[in-house]
């Protein structure tokens, strides 16, 4: 089976991104797509930036008979882990915004007998709103840059 491959380029702006990835998940879920539509994001040498390790989570030691001060001690604490991963989020933003350009690439996977369904969706997600203006480029099997297009999505991760 062919693979066909679509390069969007969204520059350095991840929330279009973001938006573009809901859109796929919209379609893989609705159309039921999960093999044939695959996507990977390819930031760059900005995959390298390691993300703050999230703090273990601390469980009870045991049930007690006090209920009531194990309940209040569990809303501590979850209200502390609440803070604490707000802090790890608002620490890690500044980080992740002046992030590298983010290109997406989108594999369509279809069989030999799905011709017309791969044609349509080769024309239907370049065209809609989410990856208009992230320069589409469709890679098909007989391009030159397609064997460079594969290796690429098979080393993303």
């Amino acid at each position: 089976m062919p693979a066909t491959y679509l390069s969007f380029d969204f520059g350095t702006n991840e929330e279009s991104a973001q938006k573009a990835r809901h859109k796929l998940e919209g379609w893989k879920q609705a159309f039921r797509l999960d093999k044939r539509l695959l996507y990977k994001f390819d930031r760059g040498d900005a995959a390298g930036v390691e993300t703050p390790a999230k703090a273990p989570e601390e469980k009870p030691a045991g049930k007690g008979k006090s209920g009531s001060k194990d309940k209040a001690k569990a809303k501590g604490k979850a209200a502390e882990r609440a803070d604490s991963r707000a802090e790890t989020k608002s620490e890690s933003q500044p980080e992740s915004s002046p992030a590298g350009p983010v290109k997406l690439l989108v594999r369509l996977y279809f069989s030999d007998h799905e011709k017309l369904s791969e044609q349509r969706w080769i024309e239907r997600i370049p065209n809609d709103e989410h990856f208009r203006a992230a320069a589409p480029k469709v890679i098909r099997l007989s391009d030159t840059d397609h064997a460079s297009a594969s290796e690429r999505f098979d080393a993303l991760d």
